[in-house]
């Protein structure tokens, strides 16, 4: 019979190596929901946002651009069906947004803010699978940070 220490030491790790399986197959969900498609952050405030999704080569150049404003729960994920290394930047987009680039695991690679009407490039500091804007500080005032998960659910 196993001792309680060494039983509640598997059952930990038995959870945890779950998670991390579970997580990295549900990166990109089909959640079926009807709010969907939306990103939600893995933390204990599970913050959302309700995503426009540009998967194209001409979606993610327009982007968000020429909007004048951008609800405060809302977002836009960028996604890709490769490994991406490219740049954002703000040219003719006049809302104040913040990126998150996003692995294929979901975990948050980087987190940059970008200024409205700027061409300066902003890079991310590792590859990524998804870009996702979000208003300028959404991260920072949710708690959302480099190397926490998300999960997209980006709809049936």
């Amino acid at each position: 019979m196993l001792s309680r220490p060494l039983l509640l030491g598997l059952l930990t790790f038995a959870l945890v190596a779950g998670t991390a399986t579970t997580r990295a197959e549900d990166a990109t969900a089909q959640c079926g929901d009807s709010f969907a498609p939306y990103a939600e952050v893995q933390i204990d405030t599970q913050p959302r946002l309700n995503l426009e999704v540009a998967r194209t080569p001409d979606e993610h150049q327009v982007g968000l651009m020429y909007r004048q404003s951008l609800p405060d729960d809302g977002g836009m994920l960028f996604v890709y069906d490769h490994p991406a290394t490219e740049g954002y930047w703000m040219h003719n987009t006049y809302v104040p947004l913040s990126i998150a680039w996003i692995d294929q695991n979901g975990a948050i690679v980087d987190i940059q803010d970008m200024q409205p009407l700027t061409d300066d490039v902003h890079s991310p500091a590792a590859a990524y699978w998804y870009a996702l804007e979000a208003n300028q500080g959404w991260f920072m005032n949710n708690g959302v940070g480099i190397g926490q998960y998300v999960t997209l659910c980006l709809g049936a």
